[in-house]
């Protein structure tokens, strides 16, 4: 009797965990269950290629340091929805179906996908179109995944966001300036919020709060009545001008992206006051990191909870961290419940308590 074959593929954005995570799986089905590991490189981008684009995983795979390296070994995609897939000449066509083609001639008894809200959306739809027999571990720097406490990613993010921080400190004393560092997280302000409390922030802006330069100018004063003549903010990208428009960044290629919305803010502070402002934004230096011990273990309990869902042929189902232990969810509760920051968080209390501002009317 021929070993049964799973195979993992990450998708979306990299973040720090993913190689640990691969490596738990592979541990966990080929020690426990025998079971064969396939790799597909580039996510679903793997699946469209013929043959398909796999790699088999063996001992030797992990026998150096992917489990400190940041990113994933197996190449990933964020490029374009299978079902509307962007061709070099501008138009769309439909690889759902060479996706799924690709799936089944691999003939897996399962396949483990790790990803973010949107990456589970279009495999589960492919799943459920193709007959594809999958789980997925939740992993997302953003942690908006509203059906797990922590993703793959966030913690890693949140430690060099907090590392610029402490190392802008220096810098915005020395010089007496306001320091301003602009972070990911999409629509949620978590990465915000939890690096400006570790890193001392004196100012947090995060999209689910609404803010004021009047408000931010008037911070800024009470702290130099107490002699304190320098400052750090810290903004995510998604935060809006007062009009409620967004910032955007156009990239040589044409996309647009979050981006921009610090620059702002240093430029209407300067605008309307004498003080000095200094913007750092960080993009992906958040993603490529290598990952945090917590985003290790936590990718490491992934990995062996989704190949035991797996072995049970217990389908259609995504892994989420919920009261210090892993436990199962299915793929649509993981999708359709977004975890943003709200008001009544304890970490929104904890930021108010330390004195920082988060906005107005809070």
């Amino acid at each position: 009797m021929s070993n049964k074959k799973i195979g993992i593929l990450t998708s979306g954005g990299d973040c720090g965990g993913l190689n640990a995570a691969i490596r738990s799986i592979f541990y966990r089905a080929k020690n426990k269950y025998k079971m064969d590991v396939y790799g597909i490189r580039d996510g679903t981008a793997g699946l469209i290629k013929r043959p398909v684009d796999v790699m088999q995983l063996t001992h030797k795979t992990f026998g150096g340091y992917l489990l400190r390296q940041g990113g994933t070994f197996l190449g990933s995609t964020n490029k374009g929805n299978p079902f509307k897939f962007p061709t070099k000449d501008g138009k769309h066509v439909d690889k759902s179906k060479e996706i799924i083609e690709g799936y089944h001639s691999m003939k897996l008894d399962g396949l483990v996908i790790i990803g973010g809200d949107g990456s589970m959306q279009i495999l589960k739809k492919l799943a459920k179109d193709g007959g594809m027999k999958i789980v997925a571990i939740p992993k997302t720097i953003d942690n908006d995944v509203g059906a797990t406490e922590s993703s793959i990613g966030f913690h890693t993010a949140v430690d060099v966001a907090t590392q610029a921080l402490d190392n802008l400190q220096s810098t915005a004393a020395s010089h007496r300036r306001s320091m301003i560092l602009e972070v990911m997280g999409r629509d949620a302000g978590h990465i915000a919020l939890n690096a400006g409390i570790a890193g001392g922030a004196d100012i947090i802006l995060i999209p689910e709060i609404r803010y004021s330069i009047n408000g931010i100018i008037k911070k800024l004063n009470s702290m130099k009545k107490n002699d304190i003549q320098h400052s750090l903010i810290i903004v995510a990208e998604a935060v809006k001008k007062e009009d409620g428009s967004r910032v955007l960044h156009k990239y040589i290629d044409g996309e647009q992206r979050l981006g921009g919305i610090g620059d702002h803010i240093a430029k209407e502070l300067m605008k309307k006051t004498d003080v000095e402002c200094r913007v750092t934004t960080l993009g992906h230096v958040q993603r490529g990191a290598p990952p945090t011990a917590t985003d290790r273990i936590l990718a490491s309990a992934f990995g062996v909870y989704a190949v035991d869902l797996l072995n049970q042929k217990k389908f259609d189902r995504m892994v989420a961290w919920n009261n210090r232990r892993v436990v199962d969810v299915p793929i649509d509760e993981g999708i359709k419940t977004y975890k943003n920051v709200e008001r009544k968080d304890s970490l929104v209390e904890t930021a108010l308590s330390l004195d920082i501002y988060l906005g107005d009317n809070v």
